[in-house]
C-alpha cells in the first residue's frame, strides 16, 4: 500500500473514532475501510444498553463497504483508545475473515502512532469460511 493511501486510511479511522458511542465501556474505537477502486468507509463502535446488540467498528466499516457494493476490501485500519495496538474481537476477525480475507490490517494505538501490520490468516487460523461450507 502505498504511504498517501495509508495515511488517508489512518486519518479515516481516527476520525471515526471521535464517532463512537461508548458511555458504557469508555472504549471507543474507530476503524476504516480501504477498497480497491481507492474508496474508504469508516465506522465506530456503537454500543447499546442491551450489551449484545452493541455492534464493533470494524463490522461497521466492512458492512458499509459491503452495502455500497464498492468492490474488494484491501485493507483495514483499526484504532483503539490503548497505550499500544489491541486486536480485534473473535466476532470481527470472523468478518474480516470472510468480507476482507486479502485485505491488509493496520492496528493503531490511541493516537496512532504505534501501527503492527497483519492479516485475517493471522489474525484467525484456521479460519471457518465459505469453502468450509462447501465440503
Amino acid at each position: 500500500m502505498e504511504q498517501a493511501a495509508l495515511e488517508r486510511l489512518v486519518a479515516a479511522a481516527l476520525a471515526a473514532q471521535r464517532r463512537a458511542y461508548a458511555p458504557y465501556s469508555q472504549f471507543a474505537v474507530g476503524a476504516a475501510v480501504l477498497t480497491a477502486d481507492g474508496q474508504i468507509f469508516s465506522g465506530a463502535n456503537i454500543e447499546n444498553a442491551s450489551y449484545p446488540l452493541t455492534i464493533c467498528a470494524e463490522r461497521v466499516a466492512l458492512f458499509s463497504a459491503h452495502m455500497a457494493a464498492a468492490g474488494p476490501v484491501t485493507a483495514l485500519a483499526v484504532v483503539t483508545p490503548t497505550p499500544t495496538v489491541a486486536s480485534p474481537c473473535g466476532a470481527c476477525r470472523q468478518v474480516i475473515f470472510e468480507l476482507a480475507p486479502r485485505a491488509q490490517i493496520i492496528l493503531l494505538n490511541a493516537n496512532g502512532s504505534e501501527r503492527r501490520f497483519t492479516t485475517p490468516a493471522e489474525l484467525l487460523p484456521y479460519g471457518f469460511g465459505p469453502e468450509q461450507l462447501r465440503g
